[in-house]
């Protein structure tokens, strides 16, 4: 048989393969955070016809020859996912959120420490847990904030509550509130912890918190706000507000590294490099919006275009495979 066949079969195979990629972009048109993909073809296998050798500038011999090869067909090397954040869909909802740059919430299931707190260390890898571009979130049974396939979403714990002083001469004073961030002090990493709405005390006017999980009488928020760092906050039913904790989230150094789960939430492959949970606030690691979700980075245009350019390309494949069919069958009657 001849090798324009088998090169016209890997071709009708590459475009194939583009073909699902294509249609699983446009079929992912509305889904929240889908990050598009683009197929990539390569040369397939090359066969030498003439080796290539340098020439010599001597009496008796000859000059350089280049290479002659004969190219066996594409194939489709790999998948690239494009990781530009999509645009705004506004909601309504304040704990609805979306991150406006290049970072992931992180959410998994529960897990504890050894000295009982719940938490996972700042190193992700290997604790169970996913990252996800989807902040659909709400509030559980038991007051954790988690996202809509029940994942907890992870990030520091608010210890004490904003309060605002005023002395004899008037003057006012506000104390920032005060998380469990990543690095204290004494430089030791603590644990990202699931965000819980806490129960409040009765010190300082109900300014402070109680952050034992095993409090039942937890704040009765009305409604939620998330601030572009993530610091969460909610409104009581006596209209008071409470910073109830931040939304950390993790900055990934090889985004295509990470490994697409069920849903939309990925896995941390091998190959992702390093993952940095942080906080959230500056361009570099991104704001986090409230009030919005993500929509899928699809350019429909662009889509449309390359499914025309996939189809023209497997109808040329499939002329040569015709064509040459045409010459297979001139050489066999040639007997007659």
């Amino acid at each position: 048989m001849v090798k324009s066949m088998y090169a016209a079969i890997t071709g009708l195979r590459s475009h194939q393969s583009k073909l699902d990629v294509i249609s699983n972009n446009m079929a992912n048109v509305n889904t929240w955070g889908y990050k598009s993909r683009s197929a990539n073809f390569a040369d397939a296998m090359y066969q030498n016809s003439i080796q290539g050798s340098g020439g010599t500038a001597a009496n008796g011999y000859s000059g350089g020859m280049n290479t002659s090869q004969l190219g066996f067909g594409v194939n489709m090397a790999s998948i690239s996912t494009d990781f530009t954040t999509g645009s705004w869909s506004p909601t309504g909802n304040g704990l609805h959120c979306m991150i406006n740059g290049p970072s992931f919430f992180i959410v998994g299931p529960f897990h504890a420490t050894d000295a009982g707190q719940s938490g996972i260390s700042n190193n992700i890898k290997g604790e169970g847990v996913s990252l996800s571009r989807v902040g659909i979130f709400n509030i559980d049974n038991n007051g954790y904030l988690v996202d809509d396939q029940g994942n907890y979403v992870y990030g520091y714990r608010c210890l004490t509550q904003s309060t605002t002083t005023t002395d004899n001469n008037g003057n006012t004073t506000t104390t920032e509130p005060t998380f469990v961030s990543p690095i204290q002090s004494d430089q030791n990493p603590r644990p990202l912890q699931p965000i819980r709405i806490p129960a409040a005390t009765v010190a300082n006017d109900g300014a402070q918190f109680g952050i034992d999980d095993q409090q039942s009488e937890r704040l009765k928020i009305q409604s939620y706000t998330i601030g572009q760092d993530g610091t969460i906050v909610g409104i009581d039913e006596n209209s008071k507000p409470w910073v109830i904790g931040k939304i950390a989230v993790a900055h990934v150094e090889n985004p295509n590294g990470l490994e697409q789960d069920a849903g939309y939430l990925y896995g941390i492959g091998d190959n992702a490099g390093d993952v940095t949970p942080m906080e959230a606030g500056s361009e570099a690691v991104g704001k986090i919006l409230s009030g919005y979700l993500e929509m899928a980075n699809v350019d429909l245009a662009i889509e449309i275009s390359e499914m025309i350019k996939a189809q023209r390309g497997y109808q040329a494949n499939t002329k040569v495979i015709t064509v040459t069919d045409e010459m297979l069958e001139q050489l066999v009657n040639m007997k007659r």
